[in-house]
């Protein structure tokens, strides 16, 4: 019998670029997360008394800012040589041999597959066999498993692979090749990399992406982790996947059709915030909020939308004791009424809303008033013309946003009598 852990993506000091304009954002917890995930993987082999680990690209996020990254995973791989445990790497579109100029030695427990061509490792004292290549160049787009040589008998044979398979949304389409092309090598076991969402491809023979050890962003939702896998022969294999992330990222998309006001709202997301600290494990979190649908609370929610993010930011922080984090909120609501309906009313309001429906572009509003939108753009200092925040009196694009909101606005101050 033998156990390996299997993991991949790792993304060391993965840089989480735009994190500052976050003014309560976690940033040091938050950029940190990546080491310490990893040292939560290299405790977990240690703990688990694995024989080696797999790691199957994208150990780096790309090259080194400085050698601290390369001294870091040393202290930890060493960690690992003290127990007598191995560890086996290949390169990914992240690591590629192109993308790294910086370098240093690793320890003698560890071994990084060459990428430009398959190479074998063979572990005689438990009849492992492990086969992997890596990225020479960040975009592979041949399918590199073609190369790979043919099980090797009476061995556990294990391939390593960076790979988007044969496709997986949101991921760079690297080193394709088809599940029946791994089936053809008869491997026992494939470690594949790339994809940062865990998936049991098959079973029969086992082909798994870990996913990645610790969510980076919000597109990067829930527990992240790594598989552990017992061998004890070729019929009786165990796999089991074991969480290493500090840190989670949440969607909460809240439905607020029908609600009658912002508490109503507020109510649904208290019940959210307490679904997520029952489930997340004690793990701190990130979560972006969007609240959708039809509803009377829309009115209050468009005039007051600071105050009421105020309100959801509080909720989180009170619920969480300083453990979870708002990284965004979208209002998304509209007012649950007919729009037809009040048109078709023939009053004041009515023709208000079917003028501004009849308005097809900008110029139809700015050119009756063209010569004073040129008096007052002179008239505003330069510098409010530049920068993220600018001002655009020419604007030229789509209206089409601007004036549901519009829309919206005015219906429900002259609706409801909003202020």
């Amino acid at each position: 019998m033998f156990k390996f852990l299997h993991t991949a993506d790792i993304h060391l000091d993965s840089p989480l670029i735009g994190l500052q304009r976050y003014e309560t954002a976690p940033v040091q917890e938050i950029r940190n997360a990546t080491r310490r995930a990893f040292q939560n993987l290299i405790t977990l082999a240690i703990t688990e008394k694995v024989d080696f680990v797999l790691i199957s690209g994208d150990l780096y996020d790309g090259d080194w800012k400085d050698f601290n990254t390369g001294l870091f995973l040393i202290k930890e791989l060493a960690k690992l040589h003290e127990h007598g445990i191995k560890v086996f790497i290949i390169s990914g579109n992240h690591d590629a041999a192109s993308q790294i100029t910086l370098n240093l030695r690793l320890p003698e427990n560890a071994y990084r597959f060459s990428h430009s061509q398959p190479e074998t490792r063979f572990l005689e004292d438990i009849g492992a066999a492990i086969h992997g290549q890596g990225f020479a160049t960040r975009a592979v787009m041949n399918d590199l498993s073609l190369s790979y040589p043919d099980a090797v008998p009476s061995y556990f044979n294990i391939g390593m692979l960076h790979t988007s398979l044969n496709g997986r949304e949101g991921h760079e389409p690297y080193a394709p090749c088809s599940i029946d092309s791994l089936l053809s090598k008869k491997y026992d076991y494939w470690a594949l990399g790339h994809v940062h969402k865990k998936e049991v491809v098959s079973e029969a023979p086992w082909i798994i992406f870990p996913g990645n050890t610790q969510g980076r962003n919000v597109r990067e939702t829930g527990a992240k982790g790594c598989t552990i896998v017992t061998v004890r022969d070729r019929d009786n294999i165990q796999v089991v996947h074991h969480d290493v992330d500090v840190l989670r990222w949440h969607i909460c998309a809240l439905n607020a059709d029908g609600c009658e006001t912002p508490e109503d709202i507020l109510g649904k997301f208290e019940s959210y915030l307490e679904s997520v600290m029952e489930n997340n494990s004690g793990h701190p979190s990130a979560i972006r909020v969007s609240i959708s649908g039809r509803c009377k609370a829309h009115s209050e929610l468009s005039v007051n939308s600071e105050k009421w993010e105020a309100e959801v930011r509080s909720l989180a922080a009170q619920a969480g004791y300083g453990s979870l984090w708002i990284e965004k909120i979208k209002f998304d609501t509209d007012m649950d009424f007919d729009i037809n309906e009040l048109i078709k009313a023939g009053d004041p309001l009515g023709d208000l809303i079917k003028f501004i429906q009849e308005i097809k572009s900008f110029e139809e509003i700015t050119n009756p008033i063209q010569n004073d939108l040129t008096q007052l753009k002179a008239k505003i200092p330069r510098e409010l013309f530049y920068g993220d925040d600018a001002l655009d009196i020419e604007f030229k694009g789509d209206i089409s946003g601007i004036l549901n909101d519009v829309k919206q606005l005015l219906i429900s101050r002259l609706l409801y009598g909003q202020r």
